[in-house]
């Protein structure tokens, strides 16, 4: 893969890998949203990098109104397809936004939850500064990423450690004024490495609220 390699984070790339066969990922929603988002009052959500649309319908159930946005055609067609399964297709919108290219104008919501968004670097800052920004007052930003760590444990693609990053990266585009960290820390778990043999997996999660009054309604 070379440097910039700006196929894997096209529409093109994904809308092959997803087609290329059923279910790409479990169907259940990331551990980290289950652990943060389960005692949040029900409001508005985006799920980023939606995917096949586990978080967003599980979000959906618990009485949120859901947008999720994600590059891949394929995936949202999918996601819908989830969503209507589970009876909850009117509680969920779909969005096709390509973030890389400048589509970073996505819509404001009480809770906006980033999983697994590893971007080239010189996009990081403007895309989760501009997801930070989505989040209403009052409302909660929620990232969950795979950590540097991961990298020495031999559990990530070697081409694109680069990519992974800590909870630091994600709190140093959030103004102390503004915001109130509430976690950003590096939990573990156990996993299966691509050989089956046990591993610890290393995560970065961030949880910070957004100052100021919820609006009304």
């Amino acid at each position: 893969m070379s440097e910039e390699a700006p196929d894997r984070w096209s529409a093109e790339f994904w809308d092959e890998r997803y087609a290329a066969s059923q279910r790409i990922w479990s169907g259940q929603p990331n551990a980290r949203l289950v652990e943060h988002a389960a005692d949040l009052a029900p409001g508005t959500a985006l799920d980023v990098g939606c995917g096949e649309g586990a978080d967003a319908v599980w979000l959906a159930r618990r009485g949120w109104q859901v947008t999720g946005v994600d590059v891949s055609g394929v995936a949202l067609e999918r996601a819908a397809q989830h969503a209507a399964e589970e009876g909850v297709a009117e509680r969920c919108t779909w969005r096709r936004v390509d973030l890389l290219a400048g589509g970073d104008e996505v819509p404001a919501a009480d809770l906006v939850t980033v999983h697994f968004l590893h971007l080239p670097e010189q996009h990081f800052v403007r895309v989760y500064a501009a997801l930070a920004a989505a989040v209403r007052p009052g409302g909660t930003l929620l990232v969950g990423a795979h950590h540097p760590a991961d990298a020495a444990a031999g559990l990530r693609n070697p081409e694109l450690a680069r990519l992974l990053f800590g909870p630091e990266q994600v709190t140093a585009l959030l103004d102390p004024a503004d915001w109130d960290v509430r976690v950003a820390d590096a939990p573990t778990r156990r996993v299966r490495d691509a050989e089956g043999r046990e591993a610890v997996a290393t995560d970065t999660v961030v949880v910070a609220v957004r100052r100021g009054e919820p609006s009304p309604g």
